[in-house]
């Protein structure tokens, strides 16, 4: 014979039948959703007998959501669960607080209290609830709360029964969101692959690196579902904003801002491996942004350094989101990844820059030596042949053949000067004094009187040396031609992290409305800026109509290293 069950023992298998119920439902499931927690809720209700049940999800920064509500009186219902969606109330206040570890008795409920004072409707008879904390191991993820009317105070076998469901439900929110994580994480890795194709194909079709940068925060917005997007790098002692994605639009701000924003970055400059960076920092970074109306107002921030294999860091990749969550936890990966193939596609352009440079300067230099050998040769002949022929009629008086010998003299003395200039320009001879003294000379061939100042002494890469003298040509060629001044001012400055060349003058300057012109269609203004940034630079033109103009090149180095 089997002996009957007591009513302790029925209780306990009706409870074990129950939970076992919850624990499937909670199985069968791979997303979290408000039915499925709505489901858990009801199901715990027909178990425990009780009225009402709602769930509150906290998230890290102590913000929390109304995530599930079964049977709540009409007091905790009205306006789409207004009460319940705002305010607060003692069982989160000790959930945020730490005093909140098992499941507990809540003397009274506030936000019950709320809708009776506020004549919101009917409270049902509901005056306390129990609450229990949702966690899996040291995660926690909210609270559950049940009541019923009239019911203040719970059994300790009744809250270790409500804690038993709140494991089950901690445990399944954890591995419903390592499962969200793993299938966002795959998501973001394959559009990363369509991303870095398009990259590419981007590096090869921009024309300088300001445009590639734009190109790639553009892709960015793109391929990604972030807010926006910042890619900023260091000029000089500053950092510099590249480029910004934000509102569905990509655009270059060309904005600065002091180094100790991000206190990050000054320590990690130039290291090949960096330190994570704190998202603390990156929030700081993004605040700063948003102050700047540069991004809009962001609940949180990740950032990632860009890296290129021979100077370090050379970047920062800021990311932004809208609301708070567990996505910048879940994208610091793909973030990470993204921001190095940023930097690799950005030395590979810089390097494919330099090699046509140099490949520019070779065939310069081929030039310059052909038309020194052979046709500045036959100006120079042709000019002592001149003379020489000149000085063999001059026994036969003023005539014809005189006068076009001595036109035939002073074109060729006229052709073999701009010859040599060409040569000079084509092959910077005047270097080997150094680039200040080479400019200077370079100004007074062009009869401009040039005062040259020079601060800190460091020998420039041939590359970066190359750079700044065919910008100071130019510059001082368009001081000669269009300054309507005989005089120019040269300032070079060296420093450990950049080297700023200068040329200034004083003459008639640019209207507003010429300069727009010059911006869009200026050959050789084109020319200078492509020269700055092909290094990584970039080259600014200050001017004001009679007031003269500057034109100043910042070209970065590479730092020195430490020990």
């Amino acid at each position: 014979m089997t002996a009957e069950k007591g009513p302790d023992q029925a209780g306990h298998v009706q409870e074990l039948i129950a939970l076992r119920t919850i624990a499937e439902t909670l199985n069968e499931s791979t997303g979290l959703s408000t039915e499925l927690l709505n489901d858990v809720i009801e199901k715990l209700l027909q178990l425990t007998g009780l009225s009402s049940g709602w769930m509150f999800l906290v998230d890290e920064q102590g913000s929390y959501e109304f995530a599930a509500g079964r049977h709540l009186p009409p007091g905790l219902t009205r306006s789409g669960d207004e009460p319940m969606r705002c305010g607060d109330c003692w069982c989160l206040e000790r959930y945020r607080e730490g005093r909140l570890k098992n499941a507990v008795n809540i003397l009274n409920c506030r936000r019950i209290e709320n809708a009776e004072q506020g004549n919101w409707g009917d409270t049902c008879g509901i005056t306390h609830h129990a609450t229990v904390p949702i966690r899996s191991g040291s995660r926690r993820f909210g609270v559950l709360n049940v009541a019923a009317p009239g019911k203040m105070h719970f059994e300790d076998e009744e809250l270790a029964l409500l804690q038993s469901v709140a494991f089950q439900l901690g445990s399944a929110i954890e591995r419903m969101r390592l499962y969200a994580a793993e299938q966002r994480r795959a998501f973001l890795f394959a559009r990363l692959g369509v991303y870095g194709a398009e990259l590419g194909t981007a590096a090869t079709r921009a024309k300088d690196h300001s445009q590639l940068a734009e190109q790639a925060l553009a892709l960015i917005g793109c391929h990604f579902d972030w807010t926006c997007a910042a890619l900023l790098e260091p000029s000089g002692g500053d950092l510099m904003v590249r480029a910004v994605y934000a509102g569905g639009e990509t655009f270059v701000p060309q904005a600065h801002l002091a180094m100790d924003v991000i206190d990050w970055y000054e320590i990690t400059l130039g290291k090949r491996c960096p330190v994570p960076i704190p998202a603390a920092e990156a929030e700081r970074l993004a605040a700063w942004l948003a102050q700047q109306q540069l991004l809009p107002q962001l609940k949180q921030a990740a950032a990632a350094a860009v890296k290129s294999s021979g100077s370090g860091v050379t970047g920062l990749l800021l990311i932004g989101y809208d609301r708070p969550g567990e996505l910048y936890r879940t994208d610091a990966e793909v973030i990470d990844a993204l921001a190095e193939l940023i930097g690799v596609t950005f030395e590979r352009a810089r390097l494919e820059a330099n090699r046509r440079e140099l490949a520019r300067m070779e065939e310069r230099n081929r030039l310059a030596r052909d038309l020194h050998d052979s046709v500045s040769q036959t100006l120079f002949s042709l000019a002592m042949m001149s003379k020489g022929a000149y000085s063999l009629t001059a026994a036969d008086g003023e005539g014809p053949l005189q006068a076009a010998l001595e036109d035939i003299q002073a074109l060729s003395q006229s052709a073999l000067k701009e010859m040599r200039e060409l040569i000079m320009q084509l092959r910077p001879a005047g270097l080997e004094e150094g680039l200040a003294t080479g400019l200077r000379h370079y100004g007074e061939s062009l009869k401009l009187q040039v005062d040259t100042k020079v601060a800190g002494v460091k020998e420039l890469p041939r590359a970066v040396e190359e750079a700044l003298w065919r910008i100071g040509q130019e510059a001082l060629n368009n001081a000669s031609k269009h300054a309507g001044v005989q005089a120019a001012e040269i300032t070079l400055q060296l420093g450990r992290q950049e080297a700023v060349l200068r040329i200034a003058d004083r003459g008639r300057g640019i209207t507003k409305k010429r300069l727009n012109e010059l911006t869009r269609r200026s050959f050789g203004l084109s020319t200078m800026r492509e020269r700055a940034e092909a290094l990584g630079g970039r080259l600014t033109l200050t001017t004001a109509y009679r007031k003269g103009t500057i034109i100043e090149a910042a070209i970065p180095l590479k730092p020195d290293r430490e020990g």
